[in-house]
């Protein structure tokens, strides 16, 4: 609705005529390649009438570039055609969560728990990008994990409460 207001969303694939958008959840990565691929292309063939297959999915571990080349190379290796749809593959540098990191408004300059003075102290997300922050040595989760952990804590300072399954 803030991106192109044009657009109508709508709750099944074939309902789309002109101007709509149907948004799915694939659950993550490798969950959206694994289960969702093969189907939401079936879905978008078998409407015929879909400009843009657009997955949305987070890097992770890996870089942008190689993750774009991973989805690609599902597509490939499943013979998977979208006939006169374009793909478009949009790769989150490390994870939403990070993205979120860089909201400067909601950081609390003033910690108070001891939580989260130690994620600031291991990486100022104020001060530096946190698309460049990884984790630390000492911590046995992936980097977007705590990169999670990190913008929980930072939205806590300010009583907002956050989770995947509930990001609101």
């Amino acid at each position: 609705e803030y991106l192109l207001p044009s657009l109508e969303r709508i709750s099944s694939p074939d309902e789309a005529d002109e101007n709509n958008y149907y948004l799915i959840s694939g659950g993550g990565f490798p969950s959206l390649l694994d289960n969702h691929l093969i189907n939401s292309v079936r879905d978008i063939n078998g409407a015929g009438n879909y400009d843009y297959f657009i997955i949305a999915l987070d890097a992770d571990e890996i870089s942008v570039d190689d993750k774009i080349e991973e989805v690609n190379s599902r597509i490939a290796d499943e013979g998977i055609s979208l006939g006169g749809c374009e793909l478009k593959v949009i790769v989150q540098n490390r994870c939403i969560e990070t993205w979120l990191l860089g909201n400067r408004t909601v950081f609390s300059r003033n910690p108070t728990t001891e939580e989260f003075i130690a994620c600031v102290r291991f990486y100022n997300v104020f001060n530096d990008d946190p698309e460049l922050m990884s984790k630390p040595d000492n911590y046995e989760e992936s980097v977007g994990t705590f990169h999670y952990e990190y913008v929980r804590l930072m939205l806590a300072e300010r009583n907002i409460r956050y989770s995947k399954k509930y990001p609101r």
